[in-house]
């Protein structure tokens, strides 16, 4: 079997990074590549026996992509501070690359908000591809919801990657502000423009996909305060590109 680097990008997180470490033991190296933490983060890394790598901050795509390219393996696991692989997911891992068959894979992510783990609408599955051979993928360079792109064949592990931030609903929304705005200025920078139908559609039909035909009803009042705050996400993101419009004159 081809050895594994677990891959972390962490800023402050040393509240929840231990749970991580343990999950990602049966990993051969362990990297993490830290950008200015205040708090314990480097030095718990460092007491698991992970490898840490100070660094200045480039937006999550780059960042990723930088932390794969500093580790000593091909085949990367690319996991987030709070995030765990549980059980189901590492035997997965384990045995598809005893003889890999695809250069990359994806696994669903559970997540967890306002203590219900999420099993339906865009909490669940949420596949997320983050096991990959990078000589055959890499991160994308975008800021925000960035993504692997892989240019071989894809396959589909079970077991879930558990997500679980515990972060206070005001921390969540904080954080949602910021990534609009992130996603309002790459879009902003790719010359898109917002008129009243994306302000409009864009977060209804996001409501009847995820909470409507996906079942996310079925994940009671926190599956409905999550969707309905990714609504307003939509709407935010949408609503600042077009301010960042009202500030750019029109070229003649």
């Amino acid at each position: 079997m081809p050895p594994i680097s677990a891959v972390l990008i962490t800023r402050n997180a040393a509240s929840r990074l231990e749970a991580c470490l343990d999950a990602v033991s049966f990993c051969e190296e362990i990297l993490v590549v830290d950008s200015g933490s205040a708090d314990d983060t480097v030095a718990i890394a460092q007491r698991r026996g992970a490898r840490v790598i100070a660094t200045h901050w480039r937006g999550f795509g780059p960042q990723k992509q930088f932390a794969v390219g500093q580790a000593a393996h091909d085949w990367v696991l690319c996991v987030d501070a709070d995030e765990r692989v549980s059980e189901r997911l590492r035997d997965a891992i384990l045995t598809a690359l005893a003889a890999p068959e695809c250069t990359a894979y994806m696994f669903p992510r559970c997540n967890r908000f306002l203590g219900r783990d999420l099993r339906h609408g865009e909490g669940y599955p949420d596949w997320s591809l983050r096991l990959f051979d990078r000589r055959h993928a890499r991160w994308s360079d975008d800021a925000v919801h960035e993504k692997v792109l892989a240019d071989g064949a894809v396959g589909r592990l079970h077991g879930d990657l558990i997500h679980d931030s515990a972060e206070t609903l005001e921390h969540y929304l904080e954080k949602q502000n910021r990534y609009t705005t992130l996603a309002a200025e790459a879009a902003h920078a790719r010359g898109k423009r917002a008129g009243a139908a994306q302000l409009l559609l864009s977060p209804a039909l996001r409501f009847v996909k995820f909470y409507v035909l996906r079942l996310g009803f079925l994940d009671g009042v926190p599956g409905l305060i999550h969707i309905l705050i990714g609504c307003s996400g939509s709407f935010l993101k949408y609503a600042k590109l077009r301010a960042m419009q009202a500030r750019t004159p029109l070229r003649r």
